[in-house]
């Protein structure tokens, strides 16, 4: 018998995740897609939840759990790490198995036996809407699935953060123009692939925020050069000519090399760009991905004013749009990437705060003023 959780917030958003779930699998089996995850109950999430986040608060030799748990059967699993013996879902098995399975990729397999959940073994491939919690700090807990194209970042459904939840709201592109790497990471576009638009800028913002010092990338139209009246001259790192890594391995074909070479490969130009956003300063990037400068000091645009209000918004539930003025959502660097984008309207600005915070500033025309969507936990 699955026993209630203690773990509140797991009890409060059980429920929800399940609607989640069970809305998209049904969505998903209409359209006749294959490969798709069985339907989580209520009473496994939440006790899923439950032995993850009490888990999360042990320490073994010192470190904390950084886990990923899978709700599926083995049999759905390709080529699985299988246990001769299941092992009971509780957080002592966890904290003890975690040092083994920490590295990325690698899922904890639990299923149900229709009294008990267990432990099965691991597994580096789950089917489709398969649900995870993912554990990579003390009391953090991201709920997320697979997408459906199966390439780049799972989709977040729910963040827990000992007792804060925050439910993704998929209809938060309702609100002004919603840029594509937002609505792919909601899952609201047609399939991705490895090298599309929002993937690489989805890659980028993961990589930028996983350096931990912060930093900024300013997206400009190719070939227009508008973007140098908003910034200081000379500029400190400015490329001649501009290098193109990631962009000439964006443009290649990739008929005569295997997905898991371009992945790596495209890993490997997107870490190198991302490093560079460490460096005080922007890092300016055009819109087919040639790195222009870094280290770049931006300006308010001779023919501009000053900026007074942004729309500020979040995409979870009950987080309304608030007009703000920039200072008020960050500091130097969210200032500068208002005015920038205010000056350089067909701009795109990516900006990671120190302490995690990612926001996505962009030029919405049906508001008429820059719009700032504070995206870490989808990124999570």
């Amino acid at each position: 018998m699955i026993n209630r959780a203690t773990y509140q917030a797991a009890q409060i958003v059980a429920a929800t995740i399940e609607t989640h779930f069970a809305e998209h699998l049904a969505e998903a089996s209409a359209k006749g897609e294959i490969d798709l995850a069985p339907q989580p109950p209520a009473r496994v999430i939440e006790a899923i939840l439950d032995a993850a986040f009490w888990s999360s608060l042990r320490k073994e030799e010192g470190h904390s759990p950084k886990i990923s748990i899978a709700f599926l059967p083995p049999e759905q699993a390709v080529k699985p790490l299988l246990f001769k013996q299941n092992l009971p879902l509780n957080p002592t098995v966890l904290t003890k198995l975690a040092p083994g399975v920490e590295r990325g990729g690698i899922h904890i397999g639990v299923w149900h036996d229709g009294y008990d959940l267990y432990i099965w073994g691991t597994t580096l491939n789950i089917p489709n809407y398969c649900f995870v919690v993912d554990v990579s700090e003390p009391a953090l807990l991201v709920v997320k699935h697979r997408r459906m194209a199966g390439y780049g970042k799972f989709t977040n459904v729910a963040v827990l953060k000992g007792d804060q939840i925050k439910i993704v709201n998929e209809s938060a592109p309702k609100i002004g123009e919603c840029p594509g790497i937002l609505l792919s990471l909601l899952d609201l576009t047609a399939d991705s692939y490895w090298n599309d638009s929002a993937n690489i800028l989805i890659q980028l913002s993961v990589s930028m925020r996983a350096h931990g010092r912060g930093g900024a990338v300013l997206i400009v139209p190719q070939g227009n050069d508008d973007w140098k009246q908003s910034v200081i001259h000379p500029i400190s790192y400015s490329l001649t000519p501009s290098f193109k890594g990631l962009s000439d391995l964006v443009k290649k074909d990739r008929s005569d090399a295997s997905e898991i070479f371009w992945q790596t490969a495209l890993k490997r130009e997107i870490d190198h760009l991302a490093g560079l956003t460490a460096v005080d300063g922007a890092t300016i990037v055009t819109d087919e991905y040639e790195l222009l400068a870094f280290g770049a000091k931006t300006g308010r645009a001779n023919s501009s004013e000053h900026i007074h209000q942004i729309s500020y918004t979040e995409p979870i539930n009950n987080a309304e749009a608030v007009v703000v003025h920039p200072a008020k959502i960050g500091g130097t660097r969210h200032l500068s990437a208002a005015q920038f984008v205010f000056d350089q309207r067909s701009a795109l600005a990516l900006v990671a705060s120190q302490d995690g915070h990612f926001t996505v500033f962009s030029w919405s025309k049906s508001l008429n003023m820059v719009q700032a969507q504070r995206i870490d936990a989808l990124l999570l």
